[in-house]
């Protein structure tokens, strides 16, 4: 959904929409968004009215947002802090606009050496569109690390639609034509996102997943973007982040020692706020919530 003014893109929003079990219901989310002047208060009343329309027409029992930075205006707009977030809400995020010296010498000793490694043990790094050899390293990753992955429909669809448009990347790390780690980079403005990765169990000895990130920040760089984002790390401040990340493994603390190892500087969002519409599906809805991820807990 989109707001003209004069012709241009002055506000605007991707709204998901997520059927609940009855099928009579929807769930409304919009990821990272929306994007507003916040200063306009007449600008911004006219956003929230349109959401509210689009919104409410497909039933939703509530609209969830996600925005990539701290906004009072939500808090001021019948959206209420909620404690269930979609997105993880720390991220670590490398400065591009140095040039690559200085960027290498900020990431950790050991990365650096890993990244020269990988390049003398033949490590190859190409732009690809192999999308069902990426697939195939994304299971056996899902295998390896017991954690859940799309299936190989979505991460197709996913860059069917942002590559042509110049908005996604396929990277591919290869020894001697075979491929041992991929990633899909997206890009948007001056900002990369690191979504997915993935590496086979096969000559992991030749670090090809430090270079393979290497050369998407460099091939990232080149193309002006200034921010790269490692996307998500456990919620912990860098205190409890460094003192833990070497015992622990479960969730996002597996995923944290390798993003640490670029540099980059551990941000925080605002979280998640939910405009309700329906308050007592809306209650069912926390307690359902919050009952998967008890049983989840003790699983």
């Amino acid at each position: 959904m989109g707001i003209r003014e004069g012709g241009q893109l002055v506000a605007g929003a991707q709204i998901l929409f997520r059927p609940l079990p009855t099928a009579l219901f929807t769930v409304a989310y919009i990821p990272k968004g929306p994007l507003a002047d916040w200063n306009n208060e007449t600008l911004v009343e006219f956003l929230f009215k349109s959401l509210d329309e689009v919104a409410r027409s497909a039933n939703a029992v509530f609209l969830k947002i996600e925005p990539q930075t701290p906004n009072s205006k939500f808090q001021t707009s019948n959206f209420k802090p909620s404690p269930h977030t979609i997105q993880p809400r720390r991220t670590l995020a490398v400065d591009l606009r140095p040039d690559e010296e200085s960027i290498l010498a900020t990431m950790k000793q050991k990365t650096r050496y890993n990244i020269r490694l990988a390049a003398k043990k033949n490590v190859i790094v190409t732009l690809s569109d192999d999308v069902n050899a990426f697939c195939e390293l994304m299971k056996a990753t899902g295998e390896r690390d017991r954690f859940g992955v799309h299936d190989a429909a979505y991460y197709r669809k996913a860059y069917e639609l942002f590559h042509p448009a110049g908005r996604a990347q396929l990277f591919i790390a290869a020894f001697e034509g075979k491929p041992l780690a991929g990633l899909m980079l997206f890009t948007l403005g001056k900002r990369a996102w690191y979504f997915y990765g993935g590496s086979s169990d096969e000559e992991r000895n030749r670090m090809p997943a430090y270079l393979l990130q290497w050369e998407a920040m460099r091939w990232a760089k080149a193309r002006g973007v200034e921010e790269y984002d490692l996307w998500g790390v456990p919620d912990e401040d860098e205190e409890t982040l460094e003192a833990n990340f070497e015992s622990r493994r479960d969730g996002l603390w597996g995923v944290y020692r390798f993003k640490r190892g670029f540099g980059g500087t551990l941000t925080r969002s605002s979280g998640a706020f939910d405009r309700v519409y329906s308050p007592m599906l809306y209650q069912f809805y926390l307690w359902y919530v919050s009952r998967r991820k008890t049983s989840d807990r003790f699983a």
